[in-house]
């Protein structure tokens, strides 16, 4: 199996965790370089990493590379909680993906426009809900939900493109994290 995605992705991130006890290889592409972007627009027509080769089968998108995952791997899938708060986790990360291109492009990401409002006013009110469930012990297990959650928060903070001191449990969650096999071998500051 080839995993293809960035160094920096969260969204690929979460894949290499869950990959780390299992023989893979990861390509890094840098999707904004020419190669990088060759490669991934011959691979995918989506144009977004991750996506994971299997032999002459190509799959795109992290939540059906993990579906795929589970069934090759015999992995437990998720419960529809589960499912909802991973929902939860990829709504974040979209928002702050989309505030993060729109400032590399050059736009005020906080003035008042609606689109900026509406990301804003996603990530701050889905943390506050994920606080919650982190504060009720609901992302202790190290699964793939826990890994999500773990890397969309270091990537945020990584990015700084939120403040994470609302949030004593996620904070904790976070710290707590740090010792999970493959974190630092995954960690998006190593990308340079």
């Amino acid at each position: 199996m080839k995993l293809f995605g960035s160094m920096s992705s969260p969204f690929v991130r979460r894949l290499r965790l869950l990959l780390v006890s299992q023989p893979y290889e990861f390509i890094s592409l840098n999707i904004f370089e020419t190669a990088g972007r060759e490669t991934l627009v011959q691979l995918n027509p989506t144009r977004k990493v991750p996506m994971l080769q299997d032999g002459e089968l190509v799959i795109f998108d992290s939540g059906v590379i993990f579906r795929y995952l589970c069934q090759k791997l015999q992995l437990p899938a998720l419960s529809w909680a589960d499912e909802n708060r991973l929902t939860m986790i990829n709504a974040v990360n979209d928002s702050l993906v989309e505030i993060l291109l729109c400032q590399r492009s050059g736009f005020d990401t906080h003035s008042d426009k609606l689109f900026f409002n509406l990301q804003h006013e996603r990530v701050v009110g889905t943390l506050q809900v994920l606080e919650q469930q982190a504060a009720a012990g609901q992302f202790d297990d190290w699964d793939y939900l826990a890994m999500s959650l773990y890397c969309l928060l270091d990537w945020a903070e990584f990015r700084q493109l939120t403040d994470l001191k609302p949030y004593p449990a996620l904070q904790q969650f976070v710290q707590a994290a740090q010792d999970r096999p493959g974190v630092v071998q995954t960690d998006p500051r190593l990308a340079g």
